[in-house]
């Protein structure tokens, strides 16, 4: 097949580095630009110095609808205005990394008719996408720990989450509790029980288990907080989540193995393991690593992401290998860093 053509907006970013990391050796792509008016004319590693000797692409202020896809890797709020102001040929797919399009109940949302990136959850939809919304990084983590039981209509009333992420999921501006000297050697939660990725946690797990999300008139957010009791917590490392999820259960330790196993061995990124597990089997890699433990009549459920790859640019390009037909593994063989 030809080259699929790539633009990325945003590039200069930690997922725009990291989108270009896997797209420069991706077989089946041609980066056409890669858009930062901040850094245009640029060489990309000047920015992405990890990207030295892999690649003489500059940044530019190109935008152009010459493309088979568009990534947007803008703050949020931007992928909403940028596509406002620059309209985008019908026939040119869009991922966006933004949580401007994640929202069923968002009314934008259904009129571009974006499809929710999950592919351990909606595959099939996103393989006929034209428009992609990329799940957040908490959201993948969470989610995916959790929809083998919501598949089977067995998510309980109250779920109890503890995730720590390290300091690139708050992004590449500098800011007071971001900064090398707060963050090291120290840890603090922020967010507690309103964090904004709870609304798309709930909408998917509301997707598999019917009447999971409380019905009321109260915000999308604070349905979703009744059910999921969210701590999220910066922790002093750069890259990836781990979150300890527990639920009250009657499924047996190998009942609950046997749940997951099935649900996920159809999807390559996502395993689940029998001894415990560490963040850096994850990091650098689209992997996500699920450990279970049942004590008395909870079942504990932990896992590992890389809040950058599986959480943002690994599962965009994950998504575009199902929207163009190839192995959703391609380009994506990515190895950890090991100790």
């Amino acid at each position: 097949m030809n080259k699929i053509k790539v633009g990325i907006v945003g590039s200069a970013g930690y997922t725009g580095g990291e989108l270009l990391r896997v797209l420069i050796y991706h077989p089946d792509v041609e980066i056409v630009f890669a858009n930062s008016a901040s850094n245009a004319g640029n060489k990309i590693y000047a920015v992405h110095n990890d990207l030295f000797g892999d690649t003489e692409l500059l940044f530019s202020t190109d935008f152009h609808s010459d493309i088979d896809v568009l990534f947007l890797c803008v703050g949020h709020g931007d992928a909403r205005k940028f596509l406002d102001e620059n309209p985008v040929a019908s026939e040119v797919k869009i991922i966006d990394l933004s949580q401007d399009y994640r929202l069923k109940a968002n009314t934008t949302y259904q009129a571009k008719q974006f499809v929710y990136g999950l592919p351990e959850l909606n595959k099939e939809a996103i393989k006929k996408a034209q428009y992609i919304a990329n799940p957040g990084c908490f959201a993948t983590n969470i989610q995916l720990a959790l929809l083998p039981l919501a598949s089977k209509g067995l998510l309980p009333d109250a779920i109890h989450i503890n995730a720590t992420t390290g300091s690139t999921g708050a992004g590449q501006k500098p800011g007071a509790t971001t900064h090398f000297s707060w963050r090291n050697n120290n840890l603090s939660a922020y967010k507690s029980f309103e964090h904004q990725h709870l609304q798309e946690i709930s909408e998917s797990l509301d997707q598999l288990q019917k009447g999971f999300l409380p019905t009321s008139e109260k915000s999308l957010l604070a349905r979703a907080a009744e059910k999921i009791h969210f701590v999220p917590q910066r922790g002093d490392f750069t890259r990836g989540i781990f979150s300890a999820i527990y639920v009250e259960s009657a499924l047996s330790e190998a009942e609950a193995y046997e749940l997951y196993e099935a649900y996920y061995g159809e999807h390559p990124f996502t395993w689940v393991s029998r001894a415990n597990i560490d963040l850096k089997q994850v990091v650098n890699t689209n992997k996500s690593i699920l450990h279970l433990e049942k004590h008395g009549n909870q079942l504990l459920i932990l896992n590992a992401t890389d809040n950058l790859l599986k959480g943002a640019a690994g599962q965009a390009v994950q998504n575009m290998n199902l929207m163009f037909g190839l192995d959703e593994r391609t380009g994506l063989n990515l190895k950890s860093v090991g100790f």
